[in-house]
């Protein structure tokens, strides 16, 4: 028996089938394209993480399985075939409603996901009814039943779709883990699951070019039901709170995924696979497999519905990618050879494209998902991650490359594809065009693992502290071990470890289970060097501690972590007593960033460096503050991205220190405006650690806009200045004053009403460096001693000193002053000036009206602002510094250069 797929009758008059599929799969490919852009720029976009996986299967599935579903019920079912303009009109309503929720998720409109979810889920209920009444009305078929598989997928997915709307309202806690477990098993194992493994029965043994296996009919037949059941119960309990019922419908489900694969795995041991299409299918399947199992050991083991709902937000980017993502593309990869036709030449010519480097890219994409899944450092797992985007989304630009040529292949053999043999007298040849020798295979397979050990390799390198047990210490191997382990659950919260005491008895060894269930990421590592690399919230990891001999110490080696109070204590019982060790040899990267002598006051050298002109080529920060537009109305809106960075930057004269910055300087960039204005800021988290933002001109709860986000996260934080001053802004995240000591600092400028023009107008903030090792992060040891090797404006000791601020003799300058601190007051002065006006935190301590009266210095504590105004009486250079002179023989000094 052959299945014809090139369904004649599927296409609108005056269309040929190559055209109308080239049109029906166009939003899917639009959604694939669109998915790949979000990839590469998601940490410029809210939520992006779901937005990821809704594209892939909201937008890109959902419109393939409308199509394909429609197209194989054609092929599949005997009967008269009939129109297409319903399919189309579906088509066009169903991605209007996708492009609703996908906007809906980067706006943050509610409304909008609901007008969005319902249509999605209207157009896929109709298409159900179409399809039901379709196979209704046929004369029966052997595997008519596959059709049953596409109607009950469809009905579930509008269930589906009104709880994902239920969870964009808002919802929190335990009822937004038990609605997103609903969500999941009725869309990703019930609309998508159904409809692969309901279409895989028949495609994957025509993909292989053999026959069906003995006995595939009847699984046909009857394997939709543990599937379909397996759904129900899942979420019936997640719905009603009973983590047992939802063990229980996997279980089932998991079981109806192996009824099915049966007939399928017999299929292989006849036929291996080769080429692209049968080796992605099978891969995804693996990983549903794997998905299915991990979800039924997550409801055992998970201990409520807040640690599911971290696991499952871990399964649900592997379900999309794994198995979603796989099986889209092999399905595609062969499916359109077949319906594009052009002739035998032209198909094996694009058949021969869309199987290039085909092991290779199954490789790839799977061991480097695998890789992304293991307890391995962060940067290894983006580098695995973008391997998984590189090996997936290889299938557009071949794609591509098969629509738009027509290559002349060599033969005249039979035309693979021309029909589909769901159960045939014999096999179809498979094309020779891509088929290639075993070794040349295995060489492939080993290329693409070749390139993820390169790139974890890469990721090493580039962060060799995060690699677990690199430190460790050898030196136990003489210690009697006693053969047995003691093993310890451990969890990180509330920036402490728990419990902050282990007992060991000497010569066991130690293993500590721990799980991060703070809302930052931390790591642990032990003074004998093992560790557990960083473990973002819910992570999990094992840290093997070695044989315990003596009594040590742990801690997170997170900047500020420890000082914070993330510490824990290993206590070896039943040998001599010895003291913890509180640092390991040599000291642990990113923690202890140098040494300062005994008073905590920097070395000869470094004040040398601070008096030193920079190199040639320096460039000063810049202090020149724009004048506001008067054209600039209250109540304008300001929008602005914050992006957090790292990088190694010079703050004096050959002294680099490694800072964390908001838009990539420090302080970071300086806000203006008026009373009545609204500012809209989307913080943007590209560091290794997590991060916040406080700014001090907006009035609001801290709750929200103001908490830590951890790597790869946005938030926006939005508020209208109501009140005028130079506010500070600054990284709340604590060690707070370690993060303001390190870069994070600006200012915001709110106008005082009916503020007279100058002539120029500079902006100072003064800061303090606490200075750890060359190149590495502030200490926060100087720090807690308010011991500072320098206090600076603008960033950079002395800077204004060797790039001067100019001006011109009579010219009116106002100076804006913010001391952003963390610890130190100042008293700002001009050498050789006198201030005609002084205004300080919200009032005039001088306006200017009286000529006779003149200020010579503004005070100011931490997180305090204000400014001066002045004019130059003749040419010349006039110091500023603050008139704490410590600070200013230690770098809190420039110049004003005066000309005529």
């Amino acid at each position: 028996m052959n299945i014809n797929l090139r369904a004649p009758g599927t296409s609108p008059p005056g269309l040929s089938r190559a055209g109308w599929h080239l049109r029906a799969n166009a939003p899917a490919i639009f959604w694939l394209v669109a998915l790949v852009v979000v990839v590469l720029i998601h940490r410029n976009i809210p939520a992006s993480g779901w937005l990821m996986v809704h594209l892939l299967l909201l937008g890109a599935v959902t419109n393939s399985i409308l199509v394909w579903s429609w197209h194989f019920a054609q092929a599949l079912l005997r009967g008269p075939n009939p129109g297409s303009r319903g399919m189309v009109a579906r088509l066009v309503l169903l991605n209007v409603g996708v492009l609703a929720v996908v906007a809906s998720m980067v706006a943050g409109i509610w409304l909008l996901t609901l007008l969005g979810s319902v249509l999605v889920g209207a157009v896929v209920a109709a298409h159900a009814v179409v399809l039901g009444v379709r196979a209704r009305k046929a004369l029966p078929s052997r595997f008519g039943a596959t059709v049953w598989y596409y109607v009950a997928a469809c009905l579930l997915l509008p269930v589906g779709a009104g709880v994902g709307a239920s969870l964009a309202a808002g919802l929190t806690g335990e009822v937004h883990a038990r609605l997103l477990l609903v969500h999941v098993a009725v869309n990703v194992l019930g609309f998508v699951g159904l409809t692969v493994l309901g279409t895989l029965m028949t495609l994957l043994p025509t993909m292989l070019h053999t026959r069906l296996a003995d006995g595939a009919e009847a699984v046909a037949r009857h394997g939709a039901v543990p599937l379909w059941a397996g759904v129900l119960v899942t979420s019936a309990g997640a719905a009603a709170g009973v983590m047992f019922l939802c063990t229980l419908g996997l279980l089932v489900y998991l079981g109806g995924v192996l009824y099915i694969c049966l007939p399928l795995a017999k299929v292989v041991r006849a036929k291996a696979p080769t080429t692209f299409a049968p080796l992605s299918a099978l891969a995804a399947l693996a990983w549903l497999l794997v998905s299915l199992a991990w979800l039924v050991v997550l409801t055992l083991t998970s201990g409520g519905w807040e640690g599911l709902h971290r696991g499952l937000e871990t399964v649900a980017p592997v379900l999309a990618a794994g198995f979603a993502a796989q099986v889209l593309g092999a399905a595609l990869t062969y499916l359109v050879p077949v319906v594009m036709g052009g002739g035998p030449s032209a198909m094996k010519g694009r058949v021969a494209i869309l199987d290039k480097a085909a092991v290779f890219r199954v490789a790839l994409t799977n061991l480097a998902l695998l890789v992304s899944l293991l307890p391995v450092p962060s940067l290894v797992r983006v580098g695995t991650t973008f391997l998984v985007l590189a090996g997936l989304a290889w299938f557009l630009p071949l794609l591509a490359m098969a629509l738009l040529k027509k290559p002349a292949v060599p033969g005249t053999g039979a035309t693979p594809g021309a029909t589909v043999p769901a159960v045939a007298s014999a096999p179809a040849p498979a094309p020779a065009a891509h088929d290639l020798a075993p070794g040349r295979r295995w060489g492939m397979a080993a290329t693409g693992l070749a390139v993820v050990v390169l790139v974890m390799v890469a990721g090493i390198v580039a962060d060799p502290s995060a690699l677990p047990g690199l430190n460790q210490a050898g030196s136990q191997s003489a210690l009697q071990a006693t053969g047995q382990t003691t093993t310890v659950e451990m969890t990180m919260k509330d920036m402490r470890f728990h419990p902050d005491k282990v007992e060991v008895p000497v010569g066991n060894k130690l293993v500590i289970n721990v799980v991060n269930e703070d809302s930052m990421v931390h790591d642990l590592v032990t003074a004998s060097g093992a560790e557990s690399g960083r473990l973002y919230p819910g992570e999990k990891a094992t840290v093997n501690a070695g044989v315990i001999g003596t009594s040590e110490d742990g801690w997170c080696s997170i900047a500020g972590h420890k000082q914070q109070g993330m510490v824990f204590t290993i206590v070896s019982t039943g040998g001599p007593a010895s003291a913890p060790t509180a640092t390991p040899p040599g000291g642990m990267p990113g923690m202890d960033h140098g040494t300062t002598n005994p008073s905590g006051a920097p070395s000869a050298a470094s004040l040398l460096d601070f008096m030193r002109a920079p190199a040639a080529g320096f460039t000063a920060h810049d202090a020149v503050l724009p004048a506001l537009s008067p054209a600039v109305l209250t109540g304008t809106v300001h929008e602005l991205t914050m992006k957090v960075s790292e990088a190694e930057r010079e703050v004096a004269a050959g002294v680099t220190q490694k800072l964390w910055m908001f838009n990539g300087t420090a302080p970071g960039p300086t806000l203006r405006g008026k009373v009545g204005d609204k500012f809209v800021i989307t913080l943007s988290n590209d560091g290794s650690l997590g991060h916040s933002i406080d700014f001090h001109a907006g009035a609001l709860a801290p709750d929200g806009p103001m908490r830590t986000i951890n790597p790869g996260e946005t938030l926006t934080y939005s508020f209208t200045a109501t009140r005028t001053g130079i506010w500070m802004y600054h990284c709340s995240t604590m060690p707070m004053s370690l993060h303001i000591a390190n870069g994070m600092f600006g200012a915001v400028i709110i106008d005082p009403p009916n503020l007279p023009p100058v002539d120029k107008e500079y902006v100072l903030i003064q800061s303090e460096l606490y200075l750890g090792s060359q190149g590495g992060v502030a200490d926060l040891a100087k720090i807690q001693a308010e011991k500072p090797d320098a206090v600076v404006f603008n960033g950079y000791a002395n800077q204004y000193k060797f790039s001067p601020l100019p001006a011109t003799v009579g010219e009116r300058v106002r100076i804006w002053v913010l001391d952003a601190g963390p610890n130190r007051a100042s008293s700002f002065h001009v050498v050789g000036g006198q201030f005609s006006t002084v205004w300080s935190e919200g009032r005039y301590l001088l306006d200017g009206s009286d000529p006779a009266a003149g200020a010579q210095a503004l005070a100011l504590a931490p997180a305090q602002g204000g400014f001066v105004e002045l004019s130059f009486p003749e040419a010349g250079s006039y110091p500023f510094i603050s008139h704490s002179m410590v600070d200013a023989e230690r770098g809190a000094a420039g110049v004003f250069e005066i000309g005529n």
